[in-house]
Order: structure tokens, then C-alpha cells, then sequence
């Protein structure tokens, strides 16, 4: 059996931190650009949706295209459209330019995820769910990062300081093209036979009925995690009358917690397998949603902290049990799936940004508790471990 190589896991996973902090840092200084291009709530999703539907087109293609011709140094080749996009953000003068840098960031991410989670996996020694874990933690620990760091450098130092964030994908190139490296050498090595579950029971109509209920349990987890990511800090301010950086540390709150229910969901999904995972994470923080636009500031914070934890430990198990359907198409199951998790966020955000305009923005969240009883769906997912 082969081993886990760690060092290969270590290293995309630090690469996904670095990425995931440059995308979280252009969310968290929302309220900058809101300033001083006096944006709507409509503008400020639209900037959400040109940076996530850009990654969720490209992501299926390049997956699915990588599938068929391995591209060792594209993630590096992806990190180098996300060091321009920084750059092109912090010189930014107008709207549209806005809108040009964030694709230009979600591109980068585009090239970047499914390759990088086909590396976690071709690293794994066969402990997907602990692989994928430790890579989307990486992910995840970015995010939780980016609100902080755009507290303490961007908001009192203006647009210009993005750029100095362009030094963090030098660094992710340099550890990119290293990785890019083992991973063309793995692929000269003789091919082994890989070990998959047994899916062959599930007919043809079964798989597709089973990516629907993963659809829909990913529309569930993402549109609510638009609504925390993108308009959390307003929420906020608006709410409980509290400051922006008050603010940026709940949001920090809520990034921490997912980055601990990410390395978390993953390995538990690998010991009692992932359907239970999927099933408990997402219908399980419905009670929490549910009481967070009622609740006093010092309470939200709690709700928020196990609301993240519950919902990032789904993602790692859907991942892993896509991949376990549709065996021998990693980079395809992987583009789509990280990309429908930008895409619905990117929807989401522009959709819950028109909301917040038109009925406020506590709405937004009276009406997004809801949508974890989506989670009900999973009873319909089979079980794929293989018997034995």
C-alpha cells in the first residue's frame, strides 16, 4: 500500500492558504471599495459574481481537460493570472476595472483547484478524505487570515497596499513549480492499476439522481456561506451598531471555524464514511441558522463559530464522495464541484446583495436560515463504501 506523502500534501495545502488568503482579502475590504466607488449592495455582489462565476466556468473545463492531458505547472501558470489580478485591484479607478481584476483573480483560482486537488489525492496513499481535508484546510486558514490581514494593513492603508499582497503569489509560484515537479515525475512512473470503491452497482440514472441531491445540498451550503462571507461585516454594523473591525473579527470567527471543520470532515468521513458526514453537517446547523437573526451580539458569535465548523466539514466528504462516484474522472469531478462552490456563492451573493438592497439586509439572513433543511435530501444518497 502506498504511503501518504505529506510533505506533497504540506505544500499544496500552504499553496491553497496563500491562494485562499488573496481571494478572502478582496471580500473582507468590501467596505473600502463600497467608500470609495460609492457601490450599492447590487455592485458590491456583482464584484462576487465577476470573481466566482469567472472560476466556476472555467474550473469543469479545466478539470476535464487536465483529465485527459496532465499539466504539471499550470498551477503555477494559474498563480501567476491571480499575482496580475492583485495588481491590476490595487490600481483600479473605476467599476469595470473592478470587475476585470476580481475575474482575473477567479481565473487564476480556476486553474488552480482542480489540479491542485487531483496532487491531494495522487499524495493521499489512499486516505482521500484526510488528503482532502489537509487541503482544503490550507484553503480555509487562508480565508480565516485575509478579514485580519485587510483589517490591519488595507482598511487604514488604502487600495494601493493590495499590491503588497502580490509578494504571496511569488511566494505560492515558487512552491507551485516545485510540486509541478514530483507531480510530472509521477506521471512517468509506471501506471498501477488504481483501487476505487465499487460503484458499479449504480445504474447510469442513480448517479445523476445522486448528483442532483449533491447539488442541491451544495446550493444550500453555499448560498448560505455567500451570505456570511459577502455581508456578514454589514449585517453587522448595521444590526448591532458595532465598528468595521469589530466586525472583521467575527468574520474572522466564522473563517476559523470553517478551517477547523475542514481538516476535521474529511478524516471522519475516511472511519464512518461520508454520506453520514454530509447528512449530519449540513441538516445538522439548521437550529443554528435558524436562531442567529434573533440572538444578541455575544451569542451570534458563538452561532457563528458552530455554524462554520458544521458547514465546512461537509464540503471535504462531498468532494471524496464525488470522486468515489465517478472514478478515473478526478480533475472533472474536482473542477465541478469547486466550481459550482464558487459559482453558487457568486449567485448567491449577487442574489442576497439585490435582497439586502430591496428589504435590508437582516432579511437576509431571516430568509437564508431556512435553507439548510435542505440537508434533508441526503437521505436519498447511497451509501459507496465497498462491502466486505
Amino acid at each position: 500500500m502506498k504511503t501518504t506523502n505529506r510533505s506533497i500534501l504540506g505544500a499544496i495545502s500552504v499553496a491553497h492558504l496563500l491562494n485562499d488568503t488573496m481571494q478572502s482579502l478582496m471580500i473582507a475590504i468590501y467596505p473600502l471599495f463600497k467608500t470609495e466607488f460609492h457601490l450599492n449592495f447590487a455592485q458590491i455582489g456583482l464584484i462576487t459574481l465577476a470573481f466566482q462565476f469567472t472560476a466556476s466556468l472555467l474550473q469543469p473545463l479545466v478539470g476535464s481537460y487536465t483529465d485527459r492531458h496532465p499539466q504539471p505547472f499550470s498551477l503555477a501558470a494559474g498563480m501567476a493570472c491571480t499575482f496580475c489580478g492583485l495588481l491590476t485591484l490595487s490600481l483600479a479607478s473605476s467599476f469595470p476595472m473592478l470587475l476585470i481584476a476580481a475575474a482575473m483573480v477567479g481565473s487564476g483560482s480556476a486553474v488552480f483547484h482542480p489540479e491542485a486537488s487531483r496532487v491531494a489525492r495522487m499524495a493521499s496513499g489512499g486516505r482521500h478524505g484526510l488528503a482532502q481535508s489537509i487541503f482544503q484546510v490550507g484553503g480555509n486558514t487562508g480565508a480565516a487570515i485575509g478579514p485580519l490581514l485587510a483589517a490591519a494593513i488595507v482598511l487604514p492603508h488604502g487600495q494601493r497596499s493590495i499590491a503588497l499582497f502580490s509578494v504571496l503569489a511569488l511566494v505560492a509560484m515558487f512552491i507551485l513549480t516545485g510540486v509541478g515537479i514530483w507531480y510530472r515525475n509521477q506521471n512517468r512512473q509506471p501506471k498501477v492499476p488504481l483501487t476505487a470503491p465499487a460503484v458499479s452497482h449504480q445504474t447510469k440514472r442513480r448517479v445523476m439522481q445522486t448528483l442532483a441531491v449533491l447539488l442541491a445540498l451544495m446550493f444550500s451550503k453555499f448560498f448560505y456561506f455567500a451570505s456570511i462571507s459577502s455581508y456578514l461585516i454589514f449585517y453587522l454594523i448595521q444590526h448591532y451598531a458595532i465598528s468595521t473591525t469589530q466586525a472583521q473579527y467575527h468574520l474572522f470567527y466564522f473563517f476559523f471555524a470553517v478551517a477547523a471543520g475542514t481538516l476535521l470532515g474529511g478524516p471522519i468521513g475516511d472511519r464512518i464514511g461520508r454520506r453520514q458526514v454530509i447528512w449530519a453537517s449540513i441538516l445538522g446547523v439548521a437550529p443554528f441558522t435558524l436562531l442567529l437573526p434573533y440572538v444578541s451580539l455575544e451569542l451570534s458569535a458563538v452561532l457563528i463559530v458552530i455554524i462554520g465548523f458544521m458547514l465546512a466539514s461537509a464540503f471535504p466528504a462531498i468532494v471524496v464522495y464525488a470522486q468515489e462516484l465517478l472514478p478515473g474522472r478526478i480533475g472533472t469531478v474536482s473542477g465541478l464541484f469547486f466550481g459550482l462552490a464558487f459559482g453558487l456563492a457568486g449567485i448567491g451573493a449577487a442574489v442576497l446583495g439585490q435582497v439586502a438592497d430591496h428589504w435590508g439586509i437582516e432579511m437576509v439572513y431571516q430568509i437564508c436560515a431556512f435553507l439548510p433543511l435542505l440537508g434533508l435530501l441526503a437521505v436519498w444518497l447511497p451509501d459507496l463504501r465497498t462491502k466486505t
